[in-house]
């Protein structure tokens, strides 16, 4: 663990301050990280992934949370098909959906297709926007977001439900008295896991979203590999890796919280 992921991390973050010099000496600088923070276009890019980041886990939560508690507590053989849609992303290759995507809501799409011969105007594609990769990322991440809400639903007791309703508790009361107490853990580390997920995301972001801002994980590489500049793309990697540390932290916490529960 150290040598994969500590060194490398550690590495690139003293690269970013001791600078080397035309002669081949070493001195302390903050230029990169003023450069960053001074560039309209790294923060617009910086802007757009926060923007992409915090929109679509919110999206996610919205969709997630009312599939994952269905599944819970709805019995027959509806929930097995269900639970299996949900999943199914999670079989998918990134690329793939990306391809999926453009062929049916991209240009001349399935969905203008279809408008078209029943005389309606074309819609306007969410592809090469903003709005493109939030549409894969939410895709993308919703089994593992279901599979994690759905863990922390099975420490909610169907006696406790069903006791709150015979009192005449309605669906809103036992949602936020009886379910969301028990499973604030759970959405804490299902948010963590999708937004350094989508933080940190590239194929989908190339390939839907726009030129122009873009997001952190196209622009790093796309600085490292067509403009040749590793000093700037490892700068906006230690930036990247500041804001998903947080992240990383409220997962650790939660893990914590959850052990110290049990014992």
């Amino acid at each position: 663990m150290v040598w994969l992921i500590m060194w490398p991390i550690i590495s690139a973050i003293i690269g970013t301050f001791w600078l080397q010099d035309a002669d081949g000496g070493r001195r302390f600088s903050l230029e990169s990280y003023a450069f960053f923070f001074s560039d309209k276009y790294s923060l617009d890019n910086l802007y757009v992934t926060l923007w992409t980041t915090v929109v679509t886990a919110a999206l996610l939560l919205l969709i997630c949370l009312p599939i994952a508690i269905y599944l819970r507590f709805a019995k027959g053989a509806l929930p097995a098909y269900v639970q299996g849609l949900a999943i199914f992303p999670m079989f998918v290759p990134s690329i793939i959906l990306a391809y999926a995507f453009i062929r049916t809501i991209g240009p001349n799409g399935t969905v203008d297709i279809m408008l078209n011969a029943v005389g309606l105007p074309k819609i306007r594609s969410p592809y090469l926007t903003p709005w493109g990769p939030v549409i894969g990322l939410v895709w993308d991440h919703i089994p593992l977001t279901v599979l994690i809400l759905l863990s922390g639903l099975g420490g909610v007791s169907t006696q406790s439900v069903d006791a709150a309703r015979d009192v005449g508790a309605g669906r809103l009361s036992v949602f936020w008295y009886i379910i969301l107490p028990r499973i604030g853990n759970s959405i804490l580390v299902a948010l963590s896991f999708a937004v350094l997920g989508i933080f940190s995301a590239f194929t989908l972001p190339y390939v839907l979203g726009p030129a122009a801002p873009e997001m952190m994980g196209p622009f790093m590489q796309r600085t490292f590999r067509d403009v040749g500049d590793p000093l700037a793309a490892t700068t906006q990697a230690v930036i990247a890796f500041c804001f998903c540390i947080l992240f990383g932290i409220f997962y650790v916490r939660s893990v914590a919280k959850n052990r110290g529960g049990a014992n």
